[in-house]
């Protein structure tokens, strides 16, 4: 009988499943229509195969074990899994490996750490499968201390195969444990690409994208993941240009070729560093390559060509890209109407979406709601709001309430957007309260604009601008006493601001301006430029001046 006929079978009826099953009678056929269960969703057919495997005694078959302790966790039982892996009396790291990481697939994190530690306690030597699957563990739930553990756990058992040799400094605490206990403290090898991306991301998510860079210097052999791991660290923690750089050694160095999630991944980069150009660069290569179906790319396109101020490139790619739109796809493109102002025509997408049947989630939510809110659509953004809490039933988010102050706030309604924070299901976090100063500020309402910053303070008391901020509102209405106290705080706390800076690309250079700057090079005629500006600002009376101003600069 051929599988193809036993899965037929065994979709008649429920009663007559079992016996279909049993007509199974080798390992081999089990793991057949084991792999057969998964490929058509069936977990009775696992089940069915469990039980047909006990009746056998297979029990202790540890190609069986495996594959049923995968498919549980596949199915979202890992729970299952737990049972077929106490029924054996010897457990290799294979097996350690595919139950912990059938927990991890469930995000049963504190379940995979348990059993992890179980799996130290019994003396079962790991691999480097067991290290990148804890580290992957580590950087999700964000916890470094987590991650260096593992990583000094390595080092302390001496776990040395073929490849690629990494020392982190940053285990110092188990350096000296190993110092003191005679061990060689100078390195530790991983022989797998996977785990030192898994270590690249994780300290990348951990802002110690600068430990991440040793590990990838370290690398004897790097693939396209690993050089996309790198460079998504450094865009991830604000390095940019460091991004864009590496991105382009990649290429020339290397070899290697960008893949998919490469381009997506270094989007942002260019968006900022090499502005449009940069971005189309991209696009074209991705279109060279036959990328443009990607869902993935086509969303990363969208919302970057919006934020580079192309917004006609992320309708194109929108409404005529060759990939099938998710809800990210919907978003984005609402997000791009409402970082121009175009309220309406966020509004107008976002029916479409509905119109199509595709449900609005917490982040489409958030972007139709922001559009409404710079284009000063009350009216429609809290009729958005109350159908999705009561139609959609989405939970309202610290994101979704703080567009909500946002958008009763700049309509001058400041104190219901109070009330509507002191009814919020969750603490207020500092978005909502720094919605509520915005609005504040807008409507000159100091009193507000003081209890809001006072709030901010108290969540943020590492943020410099708060201070500032607050500093300066006491100090235009010449409350110079409350001014020396900030000031007094600050200077308490050693918190200095870091100054802002806006940024424009022109002919594929991208200049960088702070507050104050004069170090551009072309900086006096900027500042000659700006006071004209600054003079047209004051009225119409200069326009004709300021029009020859120009002419002549």
């Amino acid at each position: 009988m051929t599988l193809l006929s036993i899965w037929k079978a065994v979709n008649l009826r429920s009663s007559r499943n079992y016996c279909y099953a049993t007509v199974v009678s080798s390992a081999e056929n089990l793991l057949d229509l084991i792999h057969l269960s998964l490929t058509h969703k069936s977990l009775k057919l696992t089940q069915q195969c469990h039980a047909r495997s006990l009746s056998l005694g297979f029990t202790q078959n540890p190609f069986l074990a495996t594959k049923l302790i995968s498919a549980y966790a596949i199915f979202g039982v890992p729970a299952q899994s737990q049972l077929v892996f106490d029924s054996l009396q010897i457990k290799s790291v294979y097996l350690w490996n595919s139950l912990i990481n059938g927990f991890v697939k469930n995000r049963a994190y504190n379940e995979a750490f348990g059993w992890f530690y179980q799996m130290c306690c019994h003396g079962v030597l790991f691999d480097d499968f067991t290290l990148a699957t804890m580290s992957k563990v580590c950087h999700e739930i964000g916890d470094l201390n987590a991650g260096k553990l593992i990583h000094g756990k390595s080092l302390k058992t001496g776990f040395v195969l073929d490849g690629i040799v990494i020392f982190d400094k940053e285990v110092s605490g188990f350096v000296k444990d190993m110092q003191i206990e005679g061990l060689k403290p100078d390195a530790f090898t991983v022989s797998r690409v996977h785990l030192g991306c898994c270590l690249i991301d994780m300290y990348s998510r951990s802002d110690r994208v600068e430990v991440g860079r040793r590990v990838f210097d370290r690398m004897k052999s790097r693939n396209v993941y690993a050089w996309t791991a790198m460079v998504n660290g450094y865009v991830q923690n604000g390095a940019l240009e460091e991004g864009l750089v590496l991105f382009h050694e990649m290429q020339i160095r290397d070899g290697v070729e960008p893949n998919k999630v490469s381009l997506v991944s270094v989007l942002p980069a260019c968006s900022v560093v090499a502005g449009l150009i940069g971005v189309k660069q991209i696009h074209g290569y991705a279109i060279r390559k036959q990328f443009n179906n990607d869902v993935s790319l086509c969303n990363a396109l969208i919302d970057v060509y919006s934020k580079c101020g192309s917004l006609d490139h992320a309708k194109q790619v929108f409404e005529f890209g060759y990939f099938h739109r998710d809800p990210i796809s919907w978003s984005s493109m609402i997000s791009g109407y409402g970082l121009h102002g175009k309220g309406e025509e966020a509004v107008s997408v976002y029916n479409k979406m509905l119109q199509l049947g595709n449900k609005p989630d917490m982040i489409t939510i958030v972007g139709v709601l922001s559009a409404c809110v710079r284009a000063g659509l009350v009216g429609e953004g809290l009729c958005i709001y109350k159908s999705a809490i009561n139609k959609y039933k989405i939970k309202p988010t610290v994101e979704i309430c703080a567009c909500v102050v946002d958008m009763l706030g700049r309509s001058g309604q400041l104190g219901q957007a109070l009330d509507y924070i002191k009814t919020m299901p969750m603490e207020p976090s500092p978005s909502v309260w720094g919605a509520l100063v915005n609005a504040s500020i807008i409507h000159g309402n100091s009193e507000m604009q003081d209890l809001a910053y006072r709030f901010l303070i108290q969540l943020e008391p590492e943020n410099p601008s708060n201070y500032v901020s607050l500093s300066n509102l006491h100090a235009s209405s010449r409350r110079w006493d409350v001014v020396s106290e900030v000031r007094t705080m600050m200077k308490d706390r050693c918190l200095t601001k870091t100054p802002g800076y806006s940024w424009i690309s022109i002919n594929n250079t991208t200049h960088f301006f702070y507050a104050a700057d004069k170090l551009h090079p072309c900086s006096k005629s900027i500042y000659e430029l700006l006071g004209g500006l600054i003079l047209l600002m004051k009225g119409p009376a200069v326009s004709n001046d300021f029009e020859n101003f120009t002419r002549v600069s």
